[in-house]
C-alpha cells in the first residue's frame, strides 16, 4: 500500500467530500511536546508498552477460524481420520511380515518335523532338544510347520495398507482445501476488519505514529498471519494427532518400550519450551524493527527531493543501515534461536531410538513380541519423532504468526472516535453561522493549547486565521471538524452543538483545500468527482470551468480522461492545487477551510489559485489559514492567534492601524525582502 492510498484511506475514514491529509492537516502545535510525553499506549507498543504473552496471542490468531466452526469441526475429524489411518497402518503392515517371516519359517521346518506336527509340539521339540532360546523366539512367531507364505492373506494385508494410506492421503488433500478457503475467508475478514479500524480511527492516531509502522502493521503483518494459519494450523493439529495415536498405539504393541520412546516426550518439551519464549521476545522485536525500517523508506521515498536538495544521502543511508543491521539481529537471533528446537529434539529421539532397537532385538529374540510387531514398533518411533520435528519446525512460523497477531490485534484495539448517538440533523443547506464559545483544549492532559477561545463568523464570511506555528490555527479547524474533540466550551454550526451532530453529517457540510494537494489514482474526471460521487460529466466540466481547471485539461491529449499517477507528478503543483479546488467546488460546502493552499505554488499560478477560491468562497463561511498575509487582504475578518488565543481581531486596514500582532507579522515579511505589493502588481502584468 503506497502512502497515497494510505492517505485515501484515512480520507475514506473522515468521510468528507474533500482531500484530508493527515500530516498535512495535523496540527502544527505538535511542535509543543514530544512522543514521550504521550501515553505509551498511543504508540503501538513502541514506547514501552509491553508485549502480552504468547498464549492469549495464539488464541486470538486462531480465534480468526472460530466463526467457521462447522468447517473446523469438518477439517478437524478429517485430519483425526487421516492420522488415525496413517497411525493403524504400520501395525498391519507389521502382520504382514509376520506373515513372510512365519511363512519362511514354517517352509524351512518341511521335512525336519514330522508331517503333521502342530506349532506347539515343534516348539516344545525344540525346547526339550535343550535350545530353549530358539523355543522362546518360535513361540513369538505365528508359523505352520511345513507350510509356506500365505499369499493371500500376504495380499489382503498389503491392499489394506495401501488403501489405509490412499484414503489418508485424500483426507489430507480435502482437508487442505477446506482449511485454506477458510483461512482466505478468515483473512479476507480480517481485512476488512483492519479497513474498517482504519475508517474508525480518529486522526490523532495516525498524527502521533510512524506511517510505516501502521503499514507494516496493516499489510506484512497481515500477511504472516495468513501464512501461519494456512501451513502451521493443519500441520499442528496433524501433528499433535499423530503423536496422541503413536503413543496409543506403542502401549498397545509394548508398553515396556513405549515407556523407552515416551522419555523423549519431556525432554523435547522441556527444549521446545525453554527455546520457544526466547525466540518469541525475539520474534516481537524483528516484526517491531520491520515497522521502524519500513517507516524509514517510506520517508526516504517521500522525501526523496529534500534529501537530494540538502545533501542528506549520507545520512538517510546511515540512518537506514543502522535500522537494518537492528533487523538483522533481531531477524537472525529469532530464526537461530528458534532454529534450534529441531535439531534439539531430533537428538533426543535418537537417544530414544536406539534405546527402543536394542530392547526390541532383545524381547524378538525372547519371544516376548514378534518381529512384526518390532519392526511396526521401530517404524511407529520414527514417525513418532516426524510429527514432534513437524511441530518443532512449526514453531518457527508460528512464533512469528503470533507476534504479527499481536501486533496487528494491538491496531484493531485502539480506541476508536467515540461512538454517536442519536444526532440532530441540518438542512441541506446551512446558513453558515460559526460560534466558538469559551472553547478549551489540549493534547496533552497537563498542557492546555487552546484556553478561552470565543469568536463568531457571521454566514458569508471570510475568516483568516494568521499566527506563528503552534499558534493553535490547525487545531481550530480540526476542532470544528470534531478530528478532536474540545474539553470545554462549545462550537456550534447555525446554533445546533457540533457534538450534536454526527461527523458524517457535520463533515458532509464543510469542505477543505489544503497546502499539500493530494491526488489519487485515476483520471482527472475522477479526482474531481471524489468531492461528490453522483456529479455527472456535465457538473464536473462546470466545476472545472469555474476553478480554471478546465484551461490547462483541454490542452492535455486524453482532456479529462488522462490519468494521475500514484503521486501526481504528470501534472504541475499548481495544477494539481486547482483540481483539488475544483473537488471542493462540485462538493457545494456550505462551509470552506482553506490551509494555506497557495503557499506551494509560483506567484503566476497563485493568482489563477486566488481566483478559483474567490469562486469558491462566494456566498460561504470560509475559514482561511495564512502565512503569506497577501492572500488574505480582503478577508471579512482577520483572527490573530498566539499561543491558542485570539489576541487580535479585525480587517487588514483596522489592524495595520492598531499595529499590534498582526501589524509585526505583516511588516516582519515586508522588511525581509517580500514587497507584497510589487508581487502582486506582477502577477496581474
Amino acid at each position: 500500500m503506497s502512502s497515497r492510498r494510505m492517505k485515501a484511506k484515512e480520507e475514506a475514514a473522515a468521510q468528507e467530500p474533500l482531500e484530508l491529509d493527515a500530516a498535512a492537516a495535523g496540527p502544527d502545535e505538535f511542535d509543543d511536546f514530544t512522543p514521550g510525553e504521550m501515553d505509551g499506549d498511543m504508540f503501538g507498543g513502541s514506547s514501552g508498552k509491553k508485549a502480552k504473552d504468547f498464549w492469549p496471542s495464539a488464541k486470538k490468531l486462531f480465534s480468526l477460524l472460530a466463526v467457521q466452526r462447522v468447517g473446523m469441526l469438518v477439517v478437524t475429524l478429517m485430519v483425526v481420520a487421516a492420522s488415525m489411518l496413517n497411525v493403524i497402518a504400520p501395525r498391519i503392515l507389521g502382520h504382514a511380515m509376520d506373515v513372510i517371516f512365519g511363512g519362511v519359517v514354517g517352509k524351512q521346518m518341511a521335512g525336519s518335523v514330522p508331517e503333521g506336527a502342530t506349532r506347539e509340539q515343534v516348539i516344545d521339540g525344540v525346547r526339550a532338544s535343550g535350545d530353549s532360546k530358539m523355543a522362546d523366539m518360535l513361540a513369538g512367531m505365528d508359523f505352520t510347520p511345513g507350510q509356506g507364505i500365505d499369499f493371500d492373506k500376504l495380499l489382503r494385508l498389503i491392499l489394506t495398507v495401501l488403501a489405509m494410506y490412499l484414503g489418508a492421503s485424500v483426507l489430507l488433500w480435502l482437508q487442505a482445501y477446506l482449511l485454506n478457503r477458510m483461512v482466505m475467508k478468515a483473512v479476507y475478514g480480517l481485512r476488512e476488519r483492519v479497513e474498517a479500524k482504519i475508517n474508525a480511527l480518529p486522526l490523532g492516531y495516525f498524527d502521533t505514529r510512524q506511517r510505516g509502522d501502521v503499514l507494516s502493521r496493516v499489510t506484512n503483518d497481515v500477511d504472516n498471519i495468513q501464512q501461519a494459519l494456512q501451513q502451521a494450523f493443519s500441520q499442528l493439529l496433524s501433528s499433535i494427532i499423530q503423536v496422541v495415536g503413536i503413543i496409543v498405539m506403542m502401549f498397545i504393541v509394548s508398553w515396556q518400550l513405549a515407556l523407552v520412546a515416551l522419555i523423549a516426550l519431556p525432554l523435547s518439551g522441556v527444549a521446545a519450551g525453554v527455546i520457544g519464549s526466547r525466540s518469541q521476545a525475539k520474534f516481537k522485536e524483528q516484526w517491531k524493527n520491520t515497522g521502524a525500517l519500513n517507516g524509514q523508506i517510506e520517508e526516504s521515498f517521500s522525501g526523496h527531493d529534500l534529501v537530494k536538495v540538502f545533501g542528506r544521502e549520507e545520512e538517510m543511508i546511515s540512518r537506514f543501515d543502522e535500522r537494518n543491521e537492528e533487523l538483522y539481529r533481531a531477524s537472525f537471533g529469532a530464526q537461530f534461536i528458534s532454529g534450534m528446537i529441531m535439531p534439539v529434539m531430533q537428538f533426543v529421539s535418537y537417544l530414544s531410538y536406539v534405546g527402543i532397537a536394542v530392547l526390541g532385538g532383545l524381547r524378538v529374540a525372547s519371544g516376548q513380541m514378534t518381529l512384526g510387531d518390532a519392526t511396526a514398533f521401530i517404524q511407529y518411533s520414527r514417525e513418532y519423532t516426524q510429527p514432534l520435528g513437524q511441530i518443532a519446525g512449526m514453531a518457527n512460523m508460528l512464533q512469528s504468526g503470533v507476534a504479527s497477531a499481536e501486533r496487528t490485534f494491538e491496531f484493531l484495539e485502539a480506541d476508536e472516535e467515540a461512538s454517536e448517538g442519536e444526532s440532530s440533523v441540518l438542512p441541506a443547506r446551512v446558513e453558515g453561522r460559526v460560534e466558538f464559545n469559551h472553547v478549551g483544549f489540549s493534547y496533552v492532559e497537563d498542557k492546555p493549547l487552546i484556553r478561552d477561545l470565543t469568536f463568531t463568523a457571521e454566514p458569508g464570511q471570510t475568516v483568516a486565521i494568521v499566527g506563528p506555528t503552534g499558534a493553535g490555527k490547525t487545531t481550530l479547524v480540526n476542532l470544528l471538524m470534531r478530528f478532536y474533540e474540545i474539553k470545554t466550551g462549545s462550537i456550534r454550526l447555525d446554533g445546533v452543538d457540533v457534538r450534536d451532530l454526527s461527523r458524517t453529517e457535520l463533515r458532509s457540510k464543510v469542505g477543505m483545500v489544503l497546502q499539500d494537494a493530494w491526488l489519487f489514482g485515476g483520471t482527472i474526471r475522477e479526482n474531481i468527482r471524489y468531492g461528490r460521487l453522483d456529479a455527472t460529466d456535465e457538473e464536473v466540466v462546470e466545476a472545472a470551468r469555474a476553478t480554471y481547471v478546465d484551461r490547462f485539461v483541454r490542452a492535455l491529449p486524453d482532456g479529462y480522461d488522462t490519468v494521475i499517477d500514484d503521486e501526481g507528478t504528470n501534472v504541475s503543483a499548481g495544477e494539481r492545487q486547482l483540481i483539488t479546488i475544483a473537488r471542493a467546488f462540485i462538493a457545494q460546502p456550505s462551509l470552506l477551510v482553506l490551509d494555506e493552499a497557495t503557499s506551494s505554488v509560483d506567484t503566476r499560478t497563485e493568482l489563477l489559485v486566488q481566483k478559483a477560491m474567490a469562486a469558491l468562497r462566494t456566498d460561504r463561511t470560509s475559514f482561511v489559514i495564512a502565512h503569506r498575509l497577501s492572500t488574505i487582504r480582503d478577508a471579512s475578518i482577520i483572527l490573530v492567534m498566539e499561543d491558542g488565543d485570539i489576541v487580535e481581531q479585525g480587517t487588514h486596514a483596522e489592524l495595520i492601524a492598531r499595529e499590534g500582532a498582526y501589524y509585526r507579522l505583516y511588516m516582519s515579511q515586508f522588511t525581509q525582502g517580500v514587497d507584497l505589493e510589487a508581487e502582486e502588481a506582477a502577477a496581474k502584468a
